[in-house]
């Protein structure tokens, strides 16, 4: 079978079954580039089915590239909140300006000048281009990785950039003619039902007959990966204070971890610190307080790709000084805690305190 003639047998196999067996998925019934625009950014690292109704609600909320643009950011981080992973959001606002100031608030229908958007990769941009504006680009994922290393068993590290670089150009030769849309959400519909990670449903693949990986014996050994550094675990600590029914919360740098996101007052806890010394640490250098830690409130655990939080959360009592209350520290009512936006580990705290109401 010569190389054109597997393109094409595999072009149109995969089209006839993804037509055929296509999940009816929200954004798959607008050609919108901003919702489609959207649902790509939400769907990094996160699950389709948690994604949906995320999905709803932001584009009820801001529904066009003007409504993001001009909103407050803690209303649009409000809404992300759960999802994780905020840069991605902000980056998002901030190319939403930057199409609403340039662009005339449309998203442009052009690979380099999408590419040129702050936060938008290679990815999210073939696959705004080839889904709304049926360019025939490439949108290379996790998923399109793992189906082409299968399916001509290529054995290249997908962690380095030089191998990106192999398979967009294999998915650009492989899409047919004006079906870039339907072909690379099939490849990443393969990649999410069937060719799985783990004991592939190789019985049930439309593109069988054309996988080198199963006829060798091997695809649920590629893609070949590096393996990452497991996450570094981390202890942290954090206060709870109360002036009657209100707690102390304060805001995050607007760099780094979690940046602009509210959370009960603390940080890390060294080796060599005791519980006091750790507590006391951070609240003086940050608050001016010195506590006295009265008991445990909760234990809280949550990875990210890097860091897993130990997190320890007392109730305190102020010893010393007064709290400053400023833009990024405030007293806060229990009831209105669910108006914050908080990490997923603090989440868990508002949710025991909102509790006891």
């Amino acid at each position: 079978m010569s190389k054109l003639a597997t393109r094409d047998g595999i072009g149109s196999d995969l089209l006839d079954w993804y037509e055929a067996t296509k999940r009816d998925l929200p954004w798959r019934r607008t050609r919108d580039p901003y919702a489609i625009w959207v649902s790509e950014v939400m769907l990094q690292q996160t699950r389709v089915e948690t994604v949906i109704p995320y999905w709803e609600r932001f584009l009820e909320r801001f529904p066009t590239i003007e409504a993001l643009a001009d909103a407050p950011e803690p209303d649009v981080l409000k809404l992300w909140e759960g999802l994780g992973y905020y840069s991605r959001v902000r980056n998002l606002q901030k190319a939403a300006q930057v199409v609403k100031e340039r662009h005339h608030g449309i998203v442009p229908d052009n690979l380099d000048e999408m590419r040129a958007l702050p936060g938008v990769g290679p990815y999210t941009a073939g696959a705004v281009q080839s889904i709304a504006y049926d360019r025939d680009v490439p949108a290379v994922d996790g998923n399109v990785f793992r189906v082409l290393s299968r399916l001509y068993l290529i054995e290249d590290d997908i962690m380095k950039p030089k191998t990106r670089k192999i398979f967009e150009d294999l998915a650009e030769f492989l899409i047919p003619a004006g079906r870039a849309a339907a072909f690379n959400q099939g490849l990443m519909e393969l990649g999410a039902r069937v060719c799985v990670p783990k004991n592939p449903r190789c019985g049930t693949c439309p593109v069988q007959a054309h996988c080198k990986g199963f006829a060798e014996g091997v695809a649920e050994s590629l893609p070949v990966k590096e393996k990452k550094k497991p996450p570094r675990p981390v202890d942290m600590t954090a206060a709870i204070l109360r002036d009657g029914d209100r707690v102390l919360i304060r805001r995050r740098p607007d760099k780094g971890l979690l940046a602009s996101l509210w959370e009960f007052p603390g940080g890390e806890r060294l080796p060599d610190e005791t519980l006091e010394q750790s507590l006391t640490t951070h609240l003086c250098q940050d608050l001016g307080l010195t506590v006295e830690p009265l008991h445990l409130f909760a234990q809280v655990e949550h990875t990210f790709s890097h860091l897993h939080w130990n997190l320890r959360v007392y109730e305190c009592a102020v010893r010393s000084g007064q709290v400053r209350v400023a833009e990024d520290v405030q007293w806060v009512a229990l009831a209105d805690l669910e108006d914050f936006a908080f990490p997923v580990a603090h989440q868990k705290i508002v949710k025991q305190l909102v509790g006891l109401i």
